[in-house]
């Protein structure tokens, strides 16, 4: 088996399974997993505002605009004017939203925790960080 046959074998079973502890959580409240990812986010920095979403996640300001607008549809946030610049919409969560993205967090959480038993504070801190190490690597080669 070639190297790139298992990376896509790994790809296929483990990231998929890392996306599905946030999706299969966040489907019971019929959202996505960027939905859910904006929202865990507004809860973290009420006030953020599209352009925050688009720097910090990296995709396009079209693709968290259609999010929001599915958040907005589903009364889970709400915006405002930004009082020094009113072009600018100020993020919130709704108290309904506050209190899907504090259960979906939570169960999230726990499914983590699992993680940490099964593999291990430092075998999962390893993981993370080649992670985190490979996305850099990645970001840089595709920019230049």
């Amino acid at each position: 088996m070639t190297l790139v046959t298992k990376y896509i074998n790994a790809y296929l079973s483990t990231l998929k399974y890392l996306s599905d502890t946030v999706a299969e959580p966040a489907a019971t409240y019929d959202l996505s997993f960027e939905q859910y990812l904006i929202m865990h986010s507004v809860a973290q920095h009420d006030g953020l505002t599209l352009t925050d979403i688009v720097a910090k996640r990296q995709v396009t300001r079209a693709a968290v605009s259609r999010q929001i607008k599915m958040l907005l549809r589903k009364q889970y946030i709400w915006q405002e004017a930004d009082a020094m610049d009113r072009r600018r919409q100020l993020l919130h969560l709704t108290h309904r939203g506050q209190k899907i993205e504090a259960a979906l967090t939570e169960r999230i959480e726990m499914r983590f925790e699992g993680w940490l038993l099964a593999l291990g504070e430092e075998r999962s801190a390893d993981v993370l960080k080649f992670m985190m190490r490979f996305d850099e690597k990645i970001q840089v080669n595709s920019k230049g």
